[in-house]
C-alpha cells in the first residue's frame, strides 16, 4: 500500500531538538525516523534500531516534524515545532491536515530517499575530444565533460532543433551554452547571442569567455552599465547581454543588419519567463524568435522549470531533462514563530540565520546567507560577526566603513548592488579567505559562488514575496561541484503561517506562467516599431505566438484594448490601406518610447500630469514640479526600498528641498522639525533628486552618507531616473510635452547621469557636448576628462567658436565639424513684437513657443522659422530644440543653457583644450550666425 493511500498507517518523524521528549512509536504502522548525525542522539538512535524502527541520519537536521495518519479518524496530519535554535524552549504548533500534510509527506519522502545509506559512486568524466570537434577543445574550460554535459552534447550538435535543457544547478549548463555558441560561430559563421537576466551575470560570463578573445573570437558584453560601440557590436561573433539590453538593441534600427546575422540565441535562466518584472520582455522576444521564418535557433537553459514540457512545446524545442547532479542537496524549512510585531520576527530570523551559520562554519564549511534587503544584509552580517567574536560595540549597520572592517576581521563578507567591497567579497569567498558571505538575492541567479550551506533569511524582497524560482536558485548555490563541497545544505527560514505553502511550492517545483498581459501595450508598440506588425490582423497573429496564448489565454480583448490605448495616447496612428483595411504605424513618440523602453502607461501618466501642471515661474519651481511627478508616477521610484530608520532623514531633506546647508538650521532648532510630514511612497526619490539638483557637491567619490541617508540607498533612484528624464527631454523636438519640462528634464537627466562630476544647474548642455565628443565607446572615461578640462578653462556651454578638436575628442574631423554645425549655438531667437517670434538654427531644429499651458511647434525650414499669435495673446517663452538633443530657450529657462555660477577652483591635470583651441568664455558663436542677445537673459 502506497504511503498516504486510504487505509495506510504511517508515522514519520523528524527529530531535531535534543531536549524534546522521546516520541511514542505506534505498533503496526510504517514508522520512519530522521535524526541528526549528532552524538547527542546516539542513545535514541540505538533504542530505535533495537526496536526495528528504520532510521536515517541527516547532518544539520533542524526540522522538528511529525507526519502521521495514526489517529482516531485516520486522516493524514502534520505537526511542527519552532526550530530549537530560534529559542531555548521551542513552541509547538497545532497539527494541520489536507494539502499541507500531503506536501509534508512528499518532502519527508524526498529527504528519506536522498539520505539512503548507499555507496555513492561518482560518475566518471568523459574526455571532451570524444564528443566535440577537435578545434573546439581550446575554447572549453576543462578537457573533460561531466555526465550532464556529455548527455547534452549530441543534442547541441544537432543544429536543426531548438533545445530546452533542464538540469540541476551546478550541473555545468554554462559549458552547454558554450557548445551551442561554438556550433553557430565556428561552423555556421553566424553570430550568437547569450542572454542572462542580470548585469552582474554579464560580468561573470564575460570573465569566463576572456579566453575566447585570446583565441580570436570577438566577444562583446552588452548591459546597462556599459555603453554600446555600434561598430564593435556589428563585428562581434558573440554578444553577452542582459535580456533588456538585447531587446533595446533589437529596437535600434542602426543594428538591424547585425541582428539578421544572429543564428543562435542562448537564454540562461529561461524560467524567468514567469517573472513579473523580467518575464514579459523575454516572452515578447522569444515569441518573435520562435517564428518559423526567423532562422534563429533557441537554446534555453534552466534549473527550475516544472512545466518544462509545456515550455518546450511553445518554443518548438527538444526537451533535454538531466537528472545527474554533482552533489547531494538537502533543503529544510526551519520555523520561527509569527507575530504581529514585524521587528520581533525579523530578530528571530536573524538570530536563527546566525545560529545556522555558526553550526556549519564550525565544521569548516562555507555559508551564503541571503537577505531580502540591503539593510537586512548589513544587520545580519553584523550579528554573525558578533557571534564569531567580533567587537561590534558602537558599530551601526549604516556606518559602512566600520561595518566592513569589523565583519572582514572575522571572515564575514557582504554583497549587494552599490556595496563598494562587492568584488573584493566575491574574490575572497571564492578563495575561502572568508567563509561567510551575506548577500541580497541578486547574487543567486548564476554567479558562481558556491558554498556548503545556503541560508535564506527572508521570504520577502522589499515589499514583494520572493518567488520559488529565486529560492531554488539560492538553494542551488549549495554543494556545487569542483569546490570541495560535495554535500549541500539549504535552509529557508519561515514562520509557522507560511511553512505549509512554501513546502508545497518547493515540492511541486516552479511552473512558468506568462506575465505579458501586464505590459501588453509596450510589446505591441515594440513590434510595430520593429516593423513586424502593421495592422490588427498582424497583431493577432503575433499574439498567437506568445506563451500566454499557448497557455490558454485566447481572448483578443486585451490585445484590442492595448491597441486602442496606444492610439489614444499618441503612440500609434491609424489609417487604411488601398483595400480599406485598418493599418497602424508608430508615431515619433511611439518610436522614442519603445527604443528607450519606457512603459507606455507610465509615460502617458507623466505626459498628462505635465500637461495639467501650471507653468513654473522659476527654475527651482520647475525642478520641484518635475521631480515630484517623476518620483510619484514611476513605480520603481515610488517603491525604492528604504529602511524605517532613514525615513526621518528623507523627510528632513524634503523640508529643505535637498539643500544640505539648510539642515544646520534644523539642528539648531529653528522649528522646521516640528512641521515635518510623515514619509510617503516616492519620498526617497524626491529627496534624492532634490539633493542632486540643489547640492550636487554631495555626490563626491567618497560619499557614504548624504543628509543622513546612505548613498547606497539612493543608488537605485539615481540609476532609474535618468531614462525617464532623457525620454522627457527628447520630446522637446516632438512637442509632446511642455517645452519647459523638456528643457529642465534634459538638463537634470544629464546631471544625474554624470553626478560624479558634481554638475550644477545649466550643466546639461556642456555634458551633452562632452558625450557627443566622447562617442559611446569612451563615455565613462572621456566625459569626465572633457568636463574637467572644459570647466577648468571657464567653459560653461557648447558655445565656443574655435574649430580645433579638444585633445580627448574621439570624433574624426568630419564628425566633429558636423557636431559644431548641429549645435544650438548658432540659434538666434528674436521676439519682434507681442505676437511673433522668429528663430534661426541648424537643420532639423524646431521652434517651440508657449503661453501659459499652451504651446506650439514650428519646424525650422531653411534654417529659420516664424511663429505668430493672435493679437493680445503673445508668447511668454520660446525655445529651439535640435535633432541631436541640444536646446536654447528664453526667459528663466536660459539658466539651463549654460552653467550659471562660476565653477569651483580646480587644479587641471591633462587639460584637453588649450587657450588657442577655444574662444574665451562669452565669445561669439561660429556657424555663420552673428551673436545676438537672447531676450530674457540677464
Amino acid at each position: 500500500m502506497e504511503p498516504g493511500a486510504p487505509g495506510a498507517r504511517l508515522h514519520w518523524l523528524k527529530i531535531a531538538d535534543p531536549d524534546a521528549p522521546l516520541p511514542d512509536i505506534p505498533a503496526d504502522a510504517d514508522v520512519r525516523v530522521l535524526l541528526p548525525a549528532d552524538e547527542r542522539f546516539a542513545v535514541l538512535r540505538e533504542k530505535l534500531i533495537a526496536d526495528d524502527v528504520p532510521v536515517r541520519l541527516v547532518p544539520h537536521l533542524l526540522e522538528q516534524e511529525t507526519v502521521s495518519s495514526v489517529g482516531r479518524d485516520g486522516r493524514l496530519t502534520v505537526g511542527t515545532a519552532e526550530c530549537h535554535l530560534a529559542r531555548p524552549v521551542p513552541r509547538e504548533f497545532s497539527p494541520v491536515s489536507g494539502a499541507p500534510a500531503a506536501a509534508a509527506m512528499a518532502a519527508f519522502d524526498l529527504m528519506w530517499h536522498t539520505h539512503e545509506p548507499v555507496d555513492q559512486v561518482p560518475a566518471h568524466p568523459v574526455p571532451a575530444e570524444r564528443l566535440v570537434p577537435a578545434d573546439w577543445l581550446t575554447f572549453l574550460p576543462h578537457p573533460t565533460l561531466n555526465p550532464a554535459q556529455a548527455q547534452a552534447v549530441p543534442h547541441v550538435l544537432d543544429e536543426t532543433v531548438n533545445l530546452l535543457v533542464v538540469a540541476p544547478t551546478g550541473a555545468g549548463k554554462t559549458v552547454i551554452g558554450m557548445l551551442a555558441a561554438l556550433r553557430t560561430v565556428t561552423e555556421q559563421g553566424r553570430k550568437a547571442a547569450w542572454l542572462v537576466p542580470q548585469r552582474s551575470l554579464t560580468d561573470e560570463l564575460d570573465r569566463e569567455l576572456e579566453t575566447w578573445r585570446q583565441r580570436g573570437l570577438r566577444v562583446e558584453r552588452l548591459s546597462g552599465e556599459y555603453s554600446v560601440d555600434v561598430d564593435r557590436v556589428r563585428e562581434a561573433d558573440l554578444w553577452v547581454a542582459t535580456t533588456e539590453k538585447f531587446e533595446a538593441i533589437c529596437r535600434a534600427s542602426s543594428l538591424r543588419e547585425a541582428l539578421a546575422e544572429v543564428g543562435c540565441l542562448i537564454v540562461d535562466e529561461i524560467h524567468l519567463l514567469g517573472d513579473a518584472t523580467r518575464g514579459p520582455v523575454l516572452e515578447a522576444l522569444l515569441a518573435r524568435v520562435r517564428d518559423e521564418g526567423s532562422g534563429i535557433r533557441t537554446v534555453g537553459l534552466s534549473a527550475t522549470v516544472s512545466n518544462a514540457e509545456q515550455i518546450a512545446a511553445w518554443l518548438r524545442a527538444r526537451l533535454v531533462r538531466i537528472a545527474w547532479r554533482p552533489s547531494r542537496l538537502t533543503w529544510q524549512l526551519p520555523v520561527v514563530a509569527s507575530s504581529t510585531d514585524w521587528g520581533l520576527v525579523e530578530t528571530a530570523r536573524t538570530r536563527l540565520a546566525s545560529a545556522i551559520t555558526t553550526r556549519v562554519a564550525a565544521e569548516h564549511g562555507s555559508v551564503l546567507v541571503f537577505c531580502g534587503s540591503k539593510r537586512g544584509v548589513r544587520r545580519t552580517a553584523l550579528i554573525i560577526a558578533a557571534a564569531r567574536g567580533a567587537d561590534i560595540h558602537g558599530v551601526h549597520p549604516d556606518d559602512l566603513d566600520r561595518l566592513h572592517r569589523v565583519c572582514r576581521s572575522v571572515g564575514v563578507g557582504l554583497h549587494y548592488k552599490g556595496w563598494d567591497h562587492r568584488r573584493e567579497a566575491e574574490r575572497a569567498f571564492r578563495a575561502r579567505d572568508i567563509d561567510v558571505l551575506v548577500a541580497t538575492s541578486t547574487l543567486a541567479a548564476g554567479v558562481n559562488l558556491p558554498a556548503r550551506a545556503v541560508v535564506v533569511r527572508d521570504t520577502q524582497v522589499g515589499l514583494n514575496s520572493i518567488d520559488v524560482a529565486t529560492v531554488q536558485q539560492m538553494f542551488g548555490r549549495a554543494g556545487r561541484v569542483g569546490t570541495g563541497e560535495a554535500e549541500g545544505w539549504a535552509f529557508l527560514i519561515v514562520d509557522e503561517t507560511e511553512r505549509a505553502a512554501w513546502q508545497a511550492k518547493l515540492v511541486a517545483g516552479h511552473a512558468v506562467s506568462s506575465q505579458i498581459q501586464s505590459s501588453l501595450a509596450d510589446h505591441v508598440l515594440a513590434e510595430a516599431v520593429q516593423r513586424r506588425i502593421h495592422s490588427p490582423d498582424q497583431a493577432e497573429q503575433w499574439w498567437v505566438r506568445t506563451l500566454a496564448h499557448h497557455q490558454g489565454n485566447r481572448s483578443l480583448a486585451p490585445l484590442r484594448q492595448a491597441i486602442a490605448f496606444l492610439v489614444a495616447a499618441g503612440y500609434l496612428t491609424v489609417g487604411q490601406d488601398e483595400d480599406g483595411r485598418s493599418r497602424f504605424a508608430p508615431t515619433e513618440l511611439g518610436v522614442l518610447t519603445a527604443r528607450l523602453m519606457v512603459s507606455t502607461t507610465i509615460g502617458h501618466r507623466l505626459r498628462t500630469a505635465l500637461a495639467n501642471a501650471a507653468l513654473p515661474g522659476a527654475p527651482a519651481d520647475a525642478e520641484r514640479t518635475l521631480i515630484a511627478l517623476v518620483a510619484t508616477l514611476v513605480p520603481k521610484l515610488v517603491q525604492a526600498p528604504i529602511g524605517e530608520e532613514h525615513k526621518g532623514a528623507v523627510t528632513r531633506l524634503l523640508a529643505v528641498d535637498g539643500r544640505l546647508g539648510a539642515l544646520a538650521d534644523q539642528s539648531r532648532g529653528t522649528g522646521v522639525e516640528a512641521g515635518l510630514a510623515s514619509y510617503a511612497p516616492g519620498d526617497l526619490a524626491r529627496a534624492t533628486l532634490l539633493v542632486l539638483a540643489n547640492t550636487p557637491g554631495a555626490f563626491h567619490a567618497r560619499a557614504r552618507l548624504i543628509g543622513g541617508v546612505p548613498y547606497a540607498t539612493m543608488y537605485p533612484v539615481l540609476e532609474e531616473a535618468p531614462r525617464y528624464l532623457h525620454w522627457l527631454g527628447c520630446q522637446g523636438l516632438l512637442g509632446t510635452v511642455p517645452p519647459w519640462a523638456a528643457v529642465v528634464a534634459a538638463d537634470l537627466g544629464k546631471r544625474v547621469r554624470w553626478r560624479r562630476c558634481q554638475p550644477t544647474r545649466g550643466a546639461g548642455r556642456l555634458l551633452w557636448m562632452c558625450e557627443q565628443m566622447a562617442t559611446p565607446a569612451w563615455l565613462d572615461t572621456a566625459v569626465p576628462a572633457l568636463w574637467a578640462a572644459a570647466t577648468a578653462r571657464g567653459v560653461t556651454s557648447p558655445d565656443w567658436s574655435a574649430t580645433g578638436q579638444p585633445r580627448h575628442c574621439h570624433l574624426d574631423a568630419a564628425g566633429y565639424a558636423a557636431l559644431l554645425r548641429d549645435r544650438a549655438t548658432g540659434v538666434v531667437i528674436d521676439q519682434q513684437d507681442d505676437h511673433a517670434v522668429t528663430a534661426t538654427g541648424p537643420a532639423g531644429a524646431v521652434l517651440a513657443v508657449w503661453t501659459g499651458r499652451q504651446h506650439a511647434l514650428v519646424p525650422l525650414r531653411g534654417g529659420s522659422a516664424v511663429a505668430r499669435f493672435p493679437e493680445g495673446s503673445g508668447p511668454t517663452g520660446a525655445a529651439v530644440f535640435t535633432w541631436r538633443g541640444d536646446y536654447l530657450a528664453t526667459g528663466w529657462l536660459t539658466e539651463y543653457t549654460r552653467i550659471g555660477s562660476a565653477p569651483e577652483d580646480r587644479h587641471p591635470v591633462d587639460v584637453p583644450w588649450s587657450r588657442s583651441d577655444l574662444a574665451s568664455p562669452g565669445s561669439s558663436p561660429a556657424a555663420n550666425s552673428p551673436a545676438r542677445e537672447i531676450p530674457g537673459t540677464r
